[in-house]
């Protein structure tokens, strides 16, 4: 029970760290909603509940209060939905299934988590194993929240054979996912909230929802434009500055996604070990503070924001260069920030780096 208490304790306190930091990029939209050229036939409505471990907000614009609730919690019943089928944190989820039955059988899941899982190893194979869903048992191991305890080399190497994403075996034809090793498990943290602001944009659409925002903690979809038809304007958290914001960026039907080392982490010694752990060294990446993915949907930006962090300064600027219709916003371990040049021509995003 006290392990349960102290599980609790630190996801409300994450949750609630989230949540600022969600509470300064909505301030800052809702700020430029609120012009004099806003529509006067629409009305902003917001709304946050606590799902997937973190804060989750929805704001959009509408006509009357009705439209908006039933279009909001319908997007909320979603993601829970989401949650039953992803979430490790819940034993009888698909994903904790797949997990307790690795190395035994393969499972029967739900078509969404075969979805999800497929999209996963793609971004795998395209990222060079850098985004990899099967780092599971060391994650655990670091538990990077709550124990603040650094893994033994022997523990990590003990570890690493579990860790190989080729082992995730996936039969879309029979519905079924197997982990042919025991002790393997799968984790969809670095792109779980990017699919649930994806599958929330849907059921948004489907409730004729075409202006607003959707904010998964760190990963953020802009919907249509706002009330006035100027773009939406997100801010960026300064990865050592809490309230304040390092830029702010222009879009519309777009999504950004930050990873950062300053969510999840502790300090030892002078060193700070973060969440976003590499496949190659099994330690917290190094070379970056934070980055911003932007790109035209949030499970894109997620797993690239993941990806793009976990492949370190080198590999991972350069593979942002040769993506199409993806751009970033970095800022490295010194501080320094760093822009991928398809900003400064691109009409659809507008960048202000702040004084």
């Amino acid at each position: 029970m006290n392990n349960l208490c102290s599980s609790a304790k630190s996801k409300l306190l994450t949750s609630k760290l989230r949540l600022q930091s969600v509470i300064l990029i909505v301030f800052l939209l809702l700020l430029q909603m609120a012009g004099p050229g806003c529509n006067p036939t629409l009305h902003i409505y917001k709304r946050s509940q606590l799902l997937m471990g973190t804060v989750v907000e929805i704001t959009v614009a509408a006509r009357d209060e009705k439209t908006a609730d039933e279009a909001i919690s319908a997007a909320f019943n979603e993601i829970r939905r989401l949650e039953t089928i992803m979430s490790t944190y819940m034993p009888e989820s698909d994903i904790s299934k797949v997990n307790a039955a690795a190395g035994l059988h393969p499972v029967k899941v739900h078509n969404d988590l075969i979805l999800a899982v497929n999209r996963s190893l793609e971004f795998a194979e395209a990222s060079g194993g850098a985004f990899n869903i099967a780092i599971g048992p060391v994650i655990d191991l670091w538990n990077v929240t709550e124990s603040h305890k650094i893994p033994a080399p022997e523990e990590l190497a003990a570890a690493r054979p579990l860790i190989d994403y080729h082992n995730v075996r996936l039969d879309v034809t029979s519905g079924t996912i197997f982990l042919t090793r025991k002790g393997m498990r799968i984790n969809l943290g670095g792109i779980g909230k990017g699919i649930a602001a994806d599958y929330a944009h849907n059921i948004l659409s489907a409730h004729g929802i075409h202006s607003g925002i959707i904010a998964v903690a760190g990963d953020l979809h802009a919907i249509g434009k706002k009330p006035d038809g100027s773009k939406w304007t997100i801010g960026i958290i300064h990865p050592r500055k809490k309230d304040s914001t390092i830029a702010s960026v222009h879009l519309s039907d777009m999504s950004i996604s930050t990873s950062g080392d300053y969510e999840r982490y502790f300090i030892k010694n002078g060193v700070r070990y973060h969440h976003i752990l590499s496949p190659e060294t099994l330690y917290p990446s190094e070379g970056f503070q934070s980055v911003s993915i932007i790109a035209k949907d949030s499970t894109t930006t997620d797993a690239l924001s993941t990806a793009i962090f976990a492949m370190g300064p080198a590999a991972g600027i350069k593979m942002i260069e040769r993506l199409k219709g993806v751009e970033a916003v970095i800022v490295r371990e010194d501080g320094s920030i760093w822009l991928s040049p398809g900003l400064k021509d691109n009409p659809d995003i507008k960048i202000e780096l702040a004084k």
